[in-house]
């Protein structure tokens, strides 16, 4: 399924009243890690700013250990202090890297917003090497501005 194609159903699962937030959060995990194959890990981070942590969230994919991230530690971490998108084409040549699974190759972490303040990311990791684009990049941002509006 294209990006075209998943951004309606993004926003459908959005829109349903008879779900909770993290329900929404699980099945948006489970649309993206089912449609598209190199989404091989799915799941969310959101950030405590009071003791910069981040804390696993729902997700798609084997289980993890790093249910708690400080700020600036792993590609999460990172992201949590950059506010930016991170595209890891390669996590094995990644100083920074907390290691999830020999099986992860790359992973893209691209952070989520509300009324501009960094509030949390999604996390997809790949066991494929550098399968995300440009056009991954943009989808995702996409993902969490529809995810803004849950907050």
């Amino acid at each position: 399924m294209t990006f075209q194609e998943l951004k309606p159903k993004v926003t459908e699962i959005i829109l349903k009243a008879n779900l909770s937030r993290d329900e929404k959060l699980l099945n948006i995990c489970q649309l993206l890690s089912d449609s598209i194959t190199y989404y091989n890990w799915v799941g969310f981070y959101f950030a405590n700013h009071d003791t910069k942590t981040l804390h696993l969230g729902p997700y798609v994919g084997a289980e993890t250990d790093h249910t708690i991230i400080p700020f600036g530690k792993g590609i999460c971490g990172q992201v949590a202090e950059s506010n930016t998108n991170f595209v890891v084409p390669d996590v094995a040549a990644q100083d920074n890297y907390i290691a999830c699974s020999f099986t992860v190759k790359s992973e893209i972490v691209v952070p989520l917003f509300v009324d501009g303040k960094n509030i949390g990311q999604i996390d997809i990791d790949s066991h494929v090497i550098d399968p995300f684009t440009e056009e991954d990049e943009r989808f995702l941002e996409f993902v969490c501005v529809e995810i803004a509006k849950l907050y």
